[in-house]
């Protein structure tokens, strides 16, 4: 069995995920948002959709993103 490199729960049905050249193990989707998600740089949540990147810098969405004071910045729909 292969232990989850988040909550380390050594368990039967883990799975990995290979990114970058790098191979991850996780027990569950939330593990796996955890430990691979970027977090928003404004409002810090882990960004699990599309969300915005700008300067080097990830966010949520555009209104993040211009409240951090970058110019420019739409979602895109």
């Amino acid at each position: 069995m292969a232990k989850c490199e988040v909550c380390g729960n050594d368990y039967g049905m883990t799975f990995e995920v290979h990114a970058q050249g790098a191979v991850h193990v996780f027990d569950c989707f939330s593990c796996a948002i955890k430990g691979m998600a970027p977090i928003c740089e404004k409002c810090k949540v882990a960004i699990i959709g599309q969300g915005v990147e700008a300067d080097g810098s990830f966010y949520c969405g555009a209104h993040c993103a211009r409240e951090s004071g970058k110019v420019g910045i739409v979602d895109r729909v």
